[in-house]
């Protein structure tokens, strides 16, 4: 099976998966909320927030100082396309499970078959 056009590799993985699609739902959300909504640490956000940073998908913008440091992030329209192009993706890979090859009625058993071939 080939992978799908949109499918990308650098926003699959649950972690930036998880952040993306979060971001998604907004214009604008503060480190703190994020963080708190997906229960990481400040050290596990950061490193993935840069990781998507340094692709293009998304801006952190860091206003104050101190202790009263605030940092918000957004996802760049770059950002936007690709979360979409994979979760269309991951759509289709999804339908292909279930399309009419496969069933969701349990198969005959061994019985029933042998029975209606009599």
């Amino acid at each position: 099976m080939s992978t799908p056009a949109g499918f990308d590799e650098l926003i699959h993985p649950a972690t930036r998966l998880s952040v993306v699609a979060l971001l998604a739902a907004t214009e604008w959300a503060d480190f703190a909320f994020v963080r708190d909504s997906l229960s990481l640490s400040d050290s596990a956000l950061s490193k993935q927030l840069h990781t998507l940073q340094e692709a293009g998908y998304l801006e952190l913008h860091k206003e104050g100082g101190g202790r009263k440091r605030r940092t918000r992030v957004r996802l760049t329209d770059h950002g936007r396309t690709a979360f979409e192009g994979h979760v269309c993706a991951l759509r289709s890979i999804v339908e292909g499970a279930t399309g009419p090859a496969a069933s969701t009625e349990a198969p005959p058993s061994r019985r029933q078959t042998s029975e209606a071939a009599r």
